[in-house]
């Protein structure tokens, strides 16, 4: 079993990224921590490491509640590796593996249902955008 700070973040598809973010920084005052790209925001509740995610896919936004994935946050970077390969020796499939920022490693994986979930260690401070992803896609069972 992999050591976490529990759930940490809901990615969340929305239509459009400005009202999202206008209504979530209105009504639950949430501060804006960093953006990955022009379609993507990460907010946090004040005194809070929670984070929601807001994603601009309008095609998908409002299908499964718009919720794309839930997060983890591991207690230790080189964790994982270690849980990639027991969420894929437990019936699960990784799906992506990489950075959202350097020292900001994350991976998506799969359980057996289907159900996307995602494991990630480092957060940056508020106000910095992320660089371009490093994607790396597979269908194999673990490119640990």
């Amino acid at each position: 079993m992999i050591e976490t700070q529990g759930l940490t973040h809901l990615h969340l598809f929305v239509a459009d990224l400005d009202r999202s973010l206008r209504f979530y920084r209105e009504v639950f005052g949430l501060e804006e921590m960093f953006r990955d790209g022009p379609k993507m925001v990460f907010l946090r509740p004040p005194n809070s490491s929670d984070t929601i995610t807001l994603n601009e896919v309008p095609e998908k936004a409002g299908a499964l509640g718009g919720i794309d994935h839930f997060g983890f946050r591991l207690v230790d970077n080189d964790e994982l590796g270690s849980a990639i390969e027991e969420a894929v020796r437990a019936g699960g499939r990784l799906v992506e593996r990489g950075e959202h920022a350097p020292g900001s490693p994350y991976a998506y994986v799969l359980d057996p249902d289907g159900t996307q979930s995602s494991c990630s260690r480092r957060r940056r401070p508020s106000g910095r955008t992320a660089p371009a992803l490093d994607r790396r896609v597979t269908d194999r069972p673990c490119a640990c």
